[in-house]
């Protein structure tokens, strides 16, 4: 890539985030009503992300052979239940990531 090149792209890149991130409040107003269908999609929108990551990190784990995938199922229940307890994202995600770390070193 030349220097126009890159310049170009960063000012694309910056120009997409910033509409992505301002172009709900220019839709949604305040005092507007939320359509019906964007509310049933911030209800179930997160579980789902939550469920499609757990298929894809768990992919290639094999039950059969090795640790049994006793690392990732340990994770998982820490993840919920530090969720059942904060009831936060950010508290799980955290903690079970770094057990995680922990139990394939050790394990």
């Amino acid at each position: 890539m030349t220097i126009s090149q890159m310049i170009i792209t960063i000012i694309l890149v910056i120009a997409a985030t910033v509409l992505t991130r301002f172009l709900p409040y220019i839709i949604f107003r305040e005092g507007k009503e939320i359509p019906g269908t964007v509310q049933y999609l911030g209800k179930v929108l997160a579980p789902a992300v939550f469920g499609l990551l757990i298929i894809y990190c768990l992919r290639n784990v094999n039950f059969a052979a090795g640790n049994h995938g006793v690392p990732e199922i340990i994770s998982i229940a820490a993840v919920i239940a530090l969720y059942q307890i904060k009831h936060d994202m950010l508290v799980p995600m955290a903690g079970g990531t770094v057990l995680y770390m922990i139990l394939i070193r050790i394990m």
